[in-house]
């Protein structure tokens, strides 16, 4: 089973939405969590050390996760997707983009 965890800044809208959109896939368990203090979940060390990759919205979500977990992040694989924050959550758009930059991950063993 491999976990993968989302990341944006509030988790509240691309993030989830990822989550969403790759929930069922088999062999897989899919998180997300937001960088933000506000975040509808936070960010976790715990989280962090669960994922065996993690997927982040921006460079800025990068940037910001390796420099708050970078102890948790040492053999962790980190792909930024490079997707603004200007979706609403299951926007169609969204999940055309996240099914085309991160669908082919799904279909790798």
């Amino acid at each position: 089973m491999k976990h993968v965890l989302f990341i944006c800044s509030q988790n509240r809208l691309r993030s989830p939405t990822a989550e969403q959109v790759f929930a069922n896939r088999p062999g897989f368990e899919v998180a997300s969590a937001g960088l933000n203090s506000d975040a509808a979940v936070p960010a976790s060390p715990e989280l962090i050390d669960w994922a065996d990759i993690i997927f982040v919205m921006e460079t800025a979500h990068r940037n910001k996760l390796s420099k708050r977990f970078r102890p948790h992040l040492k053999a962790k694989r980190m792909i930024c997707l490079d997707i603004p924050d200007e979706f609403e959550y299951m926007d169609p758009g969204l999940v055309r983009l996240l099914e085309t930059k991160v669908g082919p991950f799904f279909n790798v063993r």
